[in-house]
């Protein structure tokens, strides 16, 4: 067996923990919650200014919670995994009682009452909700930016953007200000934010997570592309989120019961590992490349088999994906918009798209699914797969519009096409400072083998860095 998830110490300052060892901590008494709380509130007051990642803040709430969290363990009734460990939560997810705007302006002074499933299955772990963290309109942009709270900025580089659309958890992670949040994956969501900011990130399988409670809801023809997932600063803290929000709730028709296999049990030696750090549509910056090629070589002098190898149809990635993505001319957005009274919005581009007939319909659906199968006949010789997040790290605010960018982010879509998890793990940094990660992919239902991957590659060659903001 290769216990291949790290059990990570405390850091100095405190904030800069990990979600694991802070559990560890609050339950073996080494730290109380209201410590960790208000190390976090503190961090989150020093560094938001500058970043505008947490939009929603309720300190006074928190604290209180925490203080309930100490109590119930000093009488030895402790809640579950997470046992007075602070989180925030992207804004894209109900929290009930605290504003949930999901980006959109009719959603502005919007108050759930009732929480997401995960956030309900987080805080029934023993979490400490803390606020909320900004995300684009409806979750649709590469970027983090709404008219409800403006820009979201890189912590690595305040010139830079976070990403989208959970661009406001990631930066606030990265910068310390909170352990872990959980962000939604419809075209790299998680994954490109992860990759920018420097952290964690996993994109279940198609299925192991519902959606219910999440601004653009389950359903629809593109169903299975979106999934939901943890971020946070280490491999093992994403397995540990996993556990606790994977599963159906009788909600969400698309959450499945899948098995789940443990990371821990994982014996790497027995993997087929494929890698490649070019997919034929948009040639990765040179650091990029070699942060792909630095993690293979890492994981083949460890005794890993590993090959230079990609799946023969990923290069029609765009091809098969965009034109389900865009299927309907943008009526399921503006249905959306209609529904949450927004009247004033920024996905035009998308609302007055140009909807497909029955019959290019019909075609463009026939498409998706042969190329999803001959992207399966590629697990028959392989078990694990590396390759780039995006063709580039952090770009500059508003370049998230551009159309190139959907020739970068093709490396994530391919994965939301398949349902297939995948892990982001930081490995280095181009020439200016930004971070690189790069995409641990398995086949589905196999979060564990690329969990396993990813914490060794982080233990070896990559892992999470601090940013240099203050």
């Amino acid at each position: 067996m290769d216990a291949s998830i790290s059990r990570q110490a405390l850091s100095q300052p405190v904030y800069y923990s990990t979600a694991s060892a802070l559990a560890r901590a609050i339950r073996s008494g080494e730290l109380t919650s209201e410590a960790v709380v208000t190390a976090c509130l503190e961090r989150i007051e020093a560094v938001n200014g500058m970043l505008n990642a947490v939009v929603q803040l309720d300190g006074e709430q928190a604290l209180a919670q925490a203080g309930a969290a100490d109590r119930a363990l000093a009488r030895g009734d402790a809640a579950g995994p997470l046992h007075g460990v602070p989180m925030t939560i992207k804004d894209s997810l109900d929290t009930a009682g605290m504003i949930s705007t999901g980006g959109t302006l009719g959603r502005a002074a919007f108050v759930p009452g009732k929480d997401a499933t995960v956030v309900r299955r987080l805080r029934d772990a023993g979490a400490v909700l803390m606020g909320k963290t900004n995300t684009p309109e409806l979750t649709l942009s590469f970027d983090t930016n709404n008219r409800v709270y403006g820009q979201t900025f890189n912590p690595h580089d305040l010139s830079r953007s976070p990403g989208g659309s959970s661009g406001g958890a990631a930066a606030i992670v990265a910068a310390g200000g909170s352990p872990f949040d959980i962000g939604s994956d419809y075209g790299g969501s998680i994954r490109l934010p992860a990759h920018v900011n420097g952290i964690c990130g996993l994109k279940p399988t198609a299925g192991r997570v519902s959606r219910s409670g999440h601004i653009f809801p389950f359903g629809g023809v593109q169903d299975a592309f979106q999934q939901l997932g943890p971020l946070a600063r280490g491999v093992e803290d994403l397995a540990l989120l996993l556990r606790i929000i994977q599963g159906p709730d009788g909600i969400d028709p698309g959450a499945l019961p899948l098995e789940s296999h443990d990371p821990d049990t994982v014996d790497l030696s027995d993997l087929r590992v494929a890698w490649f750090d070019d997919n034929g549509i948009a040639e990765p910056t040179p650091e990029t490349r070699e942060a792909v090629r630095v993690a293979a070589r890492s994981l083949a002098e460890g005794g890993i088999p590993v090959s230079s190898d990609r799946p023969g149809s990923i290069g029609q990635t765009l091809d098969v994906t965009l034109p389900i993505y865009f299927w309907d001319g943008g009526a399921s957005v503006r249905r959306l918009l209609r529904a949450y009274g927004t009247t004033e919005h920024t996905l035009s581009a998308i609302t007055g798209s140009e909807a497909l007939t029955a019959e290019q319909f019909d075609a463009a659906h026939a498409r998706l699914d042969a190329w999803r199968s001959e992207m399966l006949s590629f697990l028959d010789r392989y078990d694990v797969l590396l390759c780039p997040v995006n063709a580039h790290p952090a770009f500059r605010p508003g370049a998230g519009a551009d159309p190139e960018m959907m020739a970068w982010a093709s490396y994530a879509f391919t994965f939301n096409a398949t349902g297939w998890p995948a892990v982001v793990v930081p490995v280095s940094r181009s020439a200016d400072g930004l971070p690189i990660g790069i995409q641990v992919v398995a086949g589905p239902g196999r979060e564990d083998r690329a969990l396993a991957v990813a914490g060794r590659i982080e233990r070896l060659v990559g892992g999470y860095q601090r940013p240099s903001l203050a």
